[in-house]
């Protein structure tokens, strides 16, 4: 057996420790060449030792944990932290120049967080003002001769604060039990009204509209158009700063889940429109709620459409209306069918069936009604539309009489 010789062996084994800071050294050296950031710093000799240099800690300090819970909402560093957000984020397809911490502050109602700065109040008033924009510029220029109360119902199907919070729960959105600081920012966060509270809205009084305080005298569905709201609702006239500290004070108690849901939805909107621009916002208004089939021949209804049709032929000097049999079948037996047709001269207006002889006409004269309040005119433009680069020039819609007044 051979005696080894301590020269020949390699220097690692020798110089182990020695030679450890050395290379500890080196990959250091190497790593901050690497980096953009760094300049390059000069090796240190093989004696000198690596000195380790403390690192930021990870968790936050339980102070920082506790102060969280004094806040109504959560803070606007949290939004970076919440996948659920990041998720709603991306669900929606909102554009990437809308950052996480708008989209969180839709989520907070006025209720949970009265600060202006942190809520949604604004963003949610600056959304319901556009949808309601859009929307009844789509129902006038699309459908020019509908009655008022149709183009009513109509936006508040397209709209309406149930619309608005049927569209909240079916992007996913979840509430929280009660709002606070250390609830994640993408939970919708609003005061939930105590059990037992009357919501049935009471009869609004005090509005702008002349002689309110007659409660016999007639409202003209054109007065709406003036002194109510887009939904032809009466709206509460200018109130005193102490009425305002009330309705606070009443706000502060507790919302429906309907109308936070509702206010979330408006600001997404008008969060939208501030950081995306008028495009996307009006994209995102055509893929969310006009993609949506609203059938709106069933939102009509006729006390004497007889009546209604002879005025409107009379109207528009057309020969009066005359209902004629088209066809029969069962006249005598226990179930019979009649077919009646509605003709002006010899153009055929509208046609219906029926189990008897006057429901077949009533049927006909709604028939004939419809066909004429909606009509619809094929390459419709919007008035928003000429906001876009390169528009063609403006061409005038169609403009409807109106109604018929009986």
């Amino acid at each position: 057996m051979k005696r080894l010789q301590l020269q020949r062996w390699s220097g690692s084994v020798l110089s182990a420790q020695a030679r450890t800071g050395g290379r500890l050294q080196q990959r250091l050296y190497y790593a901050i060449r690497h980096q953009s950031t760094a300049s390059p710093a000069a090796p240190a000799g093989n004696d000198q030792l690596v000195k380790k240099q403390p690192q930021a800690p990870s968790i936050s300090s339980p102070h920082s944990q506790k102060s969280r819970y004094r806040l109504p909402s959560p803070p606007v560093e949290a939004a970076r932290e919440s996948a659920k957000l990041a998720a709603l984020h991306a669900r929606l397809y909102l554009p990437s120049r809308l950052p996480l911490e708008t989209l969180a502050r839709s989520l907070v109602h006025p209720s949970a967080d009265p600060n202006p700065n942190f809520n949604n109040e604004s963003l949610a008033t600056l959304g319901h003002d556009l949808l309601t924009y859009y929307a009844s510029e789509h129902l006038i220029c699309s459908y020019p001769r509908l009655p008022l109360t149709v183009i009513f119902a109509a936006m508040y199907a397209y709209v309406g604060p149930k619309t608005l919070a049927a569209m909240a729960r079916e992007w996913g959105v979840e509430s929280v039990a009660a709002p606070g600081g250390e609830v994640d920012p993408g939970y919708l966060q609003f005061q939930r009204l105590a059990p037992g509270t009357d919501v049935n809205p009471e009869t609004i009084t005090g509005t702008e509209r002349p002689h309110d305080d007659e409660p016999t005298w007639r409202k003209s569905v054109t007065s709406r158009v003036v002194y109510d709201n887009e939904y032809g609702d009466p709206v509460k006239g200018p109130v005193d700063p102490s009425e305002l500290a009330e309705r606070d004070a009443q706000t502060s108690q507790g919302v429906t889940v309907e109308e936070a849901n509702a206010s979330f939805v408006s600001a997404v909107m008008g969060s939208i429109y501030l950081h995306a621009g008028r495009p996307a916002a009006k994209r995102f208004f055509e893929q969310h709620f006009l993609s949506r089939h609203l059938n709106i021949s069933d939102l009509f209804n006729f006390s004497q459409p007889a009546r209604d049709l002879a005025r409107l032929c009379a109207r528009e000097n057309f020969e009066a209306p005359v209902a004629r049999i088209v066809s029969e079948t069962g006249r005598k037996s226990r179930s019979p069918v009649f077919v009646v047709g509605i003709y002006s001269g010899q153009d055929k207006l509208g046609e219906g069936a029926g189990a008897s002889l006057l429901e077949a006409h009533f049927r006909a004269a709604v028939a004939a009604l419809k066909g004429w309040y909606l009509y619809n005119p094929l390459d419709v433009r919007v008035p928003s539309s000429m906001e876009e680069e390169g528009a063609a020039p403006w061409k005038p819609v169609h403009v409807d009489l109106g109604e018929v007044i009986v």
